[in-house]
């Protein structure tokens, strides 16, 4: 076989991914499976099927006789100490293990808050969150043939530095190179709900010193999520789900120390991700989904992983590393492809049948794996720190049936972790379906080249799936397809928690999840989301809005003009204001009286570039309203998108005028002050512009259901711009992810 027949001679991307990141040396795709599968015949046809696949790592190191890289995606470091040699050898762990290949997490929980005091020079540490960008440079500094490495950093809720965490990536070019999350625990999420204070406390022992910070849950909870609105960080890591499902929660020697860079593996101190993916598409036959070939796979799959971690346990590059992975056996197999699965089976990814569905996909699943484990216990032992109290785990008694309890019983588990599900967005991306737990993304996407004559040239790209379905059906438009092709857009964030939920109940490890938000969405709708995530039992989950300041994301609204100014404009250019604009004008009622704002956007672009205020005869300053007025009008001209103008409109407070004649005439525009107003008033002239737009019949075609991928970051191999899902930047045109 050949990686052509293998992929589909269309597979164009595919195969280019092969053999960039997987084919070593001149290797044929005959001699890559033997490779890569040890020589192991199920695997070996499991992968020819396209039913399973390694993690990138194995994939790529596998066989190659190089003693200076791993075959695992990432690990945990042990938390720092809180003394300055503890810190520092902290940095050196992370670049060692950055030279192998893996990414890491760091927890920051045991360094002490700012202001504490130390014995030495400074008499006051600068705290915990002072050390964070030197973690980040050093994940900056230590290259992996060609990028760099992944790094989480976490910080537990009760820590007094929690606020500044919280704050800490929107300042300017601050920990750049690291994802950041909050261990949030059940008491907090509580104080939220019942609006409580909350005590953040740390006691240094070898002071004796107590710092404590009080301040209303509700308040830190709403910064953390207008911070994910706008940033797409911290996330929230629901800490004690995190440590109370799974199989160790009764074990005493046992104790999670953090998650790695996507969060879908919490791990003990030193722990490591070894994954590997079941491609869910490729068990559905003719509408139906085969169980007992799945099974099987389950079981040849936690066989492989296990041979995998056999193989490898010498090459972690640290000490702590190689003791926790032969003390634990904890593997990582997951799945990608649900939506293509449900596709198939001409299921909606957001109904209650796909979501019953997809539960009985993951009951099966951990109860086979957990089976196979105590087969793999009984010919060859048991894992190092195993005590026999898994039987009194919740996990456990939910997700086994009385065959695997008893087979358990006999034998004990030769692993203490086995399921996770990681965003798998290279592999996903090199087979052609869906990563991980997402949803299709969008049924198509525009893609813009430029032609021999300098113009620029539209054309559709299908998803595989849908691309294939419309040829075998003979359907030429998105629009006729049936309703069970949705999209992330289409999917009420609702939906999809409670699809990661039914997933999760059935999981040990954790999911790496994104849920897309539309750019109207605001921090409420952020806040009632990771609620709702928390209440039904997920263990974090990524939120990421369209147009943040993050950004990188995919749109797939027909409409909305992506601002691609201020991704394109280097720092202080200042673009010129054209004669050829659009004016739109509002008069909006204040607590001074009426003021008349102007508004002018560019015709093609509908992007917002010079506005005047101006009060009216009734009151008001003419000179704020005129100092506003060019502000506003330099920052749309700077690249300023007109939704983060309104932010900062929105941002100024209330007015005593305004408060005073919305109670007693109830006449005043919708705002609580002038800039909130002028905010508003920009905003629905932007939204009315842009649907007044008449685009080239041309263009308009290419850009029904449109998916352009030209904007936001580029990808650092191909300079095609990456998309955010499963908690990863990744790119459509290359498969470069960011995690793997």
């Amino acid at each position: 076989m050949t990686v052509e027949q293998w992929l589909g001679e269309d597979n164009k991307i595919g195969i280019d991914i092969w053999h960039r990141k997987y084919q070593k040396n001149d290797e044929t795709f005959d001699d890559w499976v033997e490779r890569v599968s040890g020589s192991n015949e199920d695997v070996k046809q499991l992968i020819k099927e396209k039913k399973f696949l390694f993690g990138g790592r194995i994939l790529s190191n596998r066989g190659i006789k190089n003693d200076k890289v791993t075959y695992s995606n990432c690990y945990v470091i042990s938390p720092p100490d809180d003394n300055l040699e503890s810190i520092y050898e902290s940095r050196k762990k992370l670049a060692r293990t950055y030279s192998y290949g893996g990414g890491c997490g760091i927890d920051l929980s045991k360094l002490s808050p700012a202001g504490a005091k130390v014995r030495n020079q400074a008499e006051h540490t600068t705290g915990a969150v002072s050390f964070m960008q030197g973690y980040s440079q050093t994940t900056e500094e230590i290259g992996q043939n060609g990028r760099r490495g992944a790094l989480m950093i976490s910080l537990d809720c009760h820590h007094p530095d929690l606020m500044e965490f919280i704050n800490i990536k929107t300042k300017d070019d601050s920990v750049t190179k690291a994802n950041i999350s909050v261990r949030v625990t059940d008491d907090f999420m509580q104080a939220v709900i019942n609006d409580e204070d909350w005590v953040m406390s740390f006691t240094r022992p070898e002071t004796g010193e107590t710092i404590t910070k009080t301040e209303k849950a509700k308040t830190i909870f709403h910064t953390l999520c207008e911070n994910n609105w706008n940033w797409a960080e911290p996330g929230m890591l629901f800490w004690d789900r995190i440590c109370n499902w799974n199989m160790l929660s009764n074990n005493d020697e046992f104790e999670f120390a953090g998650v790695n860079p996507c969060a879908e593996e919490p791990l003990p101190a030193g722990g490591s991700c070894l994954l590997g993916s079941l491609n869910l598409a490729e068990f559905v036959n003719n509408k139906q989904f085969d169980w007992e070939s799945f099974q099987e796979a389950v079981a040849t799959s936690v066989s492989a992983l296990n041979e995998v971690l056999d193989e490898g346990l010498p090459l972690h590059p640290l000490k702590e590393q190689r003791d926790s992975v032969r003390d634990w056996r904890q593997i990582g197999l997951g799945v990608m492809g649900i939506a293509d699965m449900l596709i198939k089976l001409e299921l909606k990814y957001d109904s209650q049948e796909a979501i019953d569905f997809c539960n009985n996909v993951a009951k099966i699943m951990a109860d086979k794996a957990i089976v196979q484990s105590a087969y793999l216990a009984k010919e060859e032992g048991c894992y190092p720190k195993y005590d026999g109290n898994v039987f009194k785990t919740e996990y456990f008694n939910k997700n086994t049936s009385q065959c695997a309890k008893n087979t358990v019983s006999e034998y004990g588990l030769h692993n203490s972790q086995l399921l996770t599900i990681a965003p798998t967005g290279t592999l996903s991306t090199m087979l052609g379906i869906s990563g991980g737990i997402e949803p299709i993304f969008a049924n198509s996407y525009t893609r813009k080249t430029e032609s021999l004559f300098g113009k620029d040239v539209y054309y559709k790209v299908y998803t595989p799936i849908v691309d294939k379905y419309m040829k075998e059906y003979g359907i030429d438009k998105e629009e006729d397809l049936p309703d069970w092709f949705v999209t992330s857009s289409t999917i009420k964030p609702k939906q999809r928690i409670a699809m990661q939920s039914v997933w999760q109940d059935s999981i040990d490890a954790s999911i790496s999840s994104t849920v897309n938000l539309p750019q109207e969405a605001t921090v409420e709708d952020v806040e009632n989301l990771y609620i709702e995530a928390w209440k039904e039992g997920l263990k974090g989950i990524t939120v990421f809005r369209d147009g943040c300041n993050r950004g990188g994301i995919l749109t797939t609204d027909n409409n909305k003009q992506t601002q691609t100014a201020q991704n394109i404009l280097k720092r202080g250019t200042i673009l010129s204001c054209s004669n050829d604009l659009i004016g739109k004008k509002r008069k909006l009622t204040t607590g001074c009286g009426s003021l008349h704002v102007l508004a002018f956007f560019d015709p093609e672009t509908a992007e917002l570039q010079e506005v005047y205020l101006n009060k009216g005869s009734t009151g008001g300053c003419a000179n704020f309203m005129t100092g506003l007025s060019r502000t506003i009008s330099l920052l749309c001209r700077a690249g300023v998108g007109v939704y983060d103008i309104k932010d900062q409109l929105d941002s100024t407070g209330s007015c005593p005028s305004y408060a005073s004649r919305s109670v007693t005439k109830h006449d005043t525009s919708k705002g609580s002050c002038c800039p909130m107003a002028i905010g508003n008033a920009l905003i629905e002239m932007y939204e009315e512009m842009k649907d007044e737009i008449i685009w080239d019949e041309k263009i308009q075609s290419v850009n029904e259901t449109k998916l352009d991928i030209n904007d936001g970051i580029k990808c650092p191999e191909c300079g095609e711009p990456l998309f955010f899902e499963g908690g990863c930047n990744s790119c459509k045109s290359c498969g470069y992810s960011r995690c793997n």
